[in-house]
Formats: C-alpha cells, sequence, structure tokens
C-alpha cells in the first residue's frame, strides 16, 4: 500500500519493517506522502489519526503502522463474554 499508493521509485521490497519510513532512508517520505498515507488509511481502514503525535508514532515504519492497523480493528470487533457454542 505504501509504495502503490504513495508512488514511491522502490519497490516494497526494499523497505524493511523496521526501517524509519522519514528521514535518509531510501524510502524516506515526506510530509505529503504522510498526509496522503493518513488519508488513505482513513478511507479503506476507517483508521482516523488526527494528532500529529500520534501519526508520527504510527508511521515510523512498517512495523509501527501494522499494530496501529491490528488494535483499530481489534477496537472494532464485537467483544462477547460468552463462549461458542462447539
Amino acid at each position: 500500500m505504501i509504495v502503490e499508493n504513495l508512488m514511491l521509485q522502490i519497490t516494497s521490497d526494499e523497505i524493511g519493517d523496521d526501517q524509519l519510513l522519514f528521514g535518509r532512508a531510501a524510502s524516506a517520505l515526506d510530509s505529503v506522502d504522510a498526509c496522503n498515507w493518513l488519508s488513505l488509511s482513513t478511507r479503506i481502514y476507517g483508521l482516523k489519526i488526527s494528532d500529529p503525535e500520534t501519526a508520527r508514532g504510527v508511521l515510523k515504519n512498517v512495523n509501527s503502522i501494522v499494530e496501529a492497523l491490528n488494535k483499530h480493528f481489534e477496537s472494532r470487533s464485537p467483544r462477547t463474554n460468552s463462549v461458542p457454542a462447539c
């Protein structure tokens, strides 16, 4: 999603899961890329991040993005106190 939707000039294989996405890395994203990703995540996944500090933490690397999405999906799943029938 990052490479395709942000039209980066690299392949997804060139981005390590722990590699920083901002800064001097080959995959370095800029503020426009961050805004585009945040917009996509809202539209595609329903994940809304409006706080800039939270956004920086989420967009740190691929693992932090996956963690934020997992937390988002877990918070949306229905929770029951009953044990499912076998």
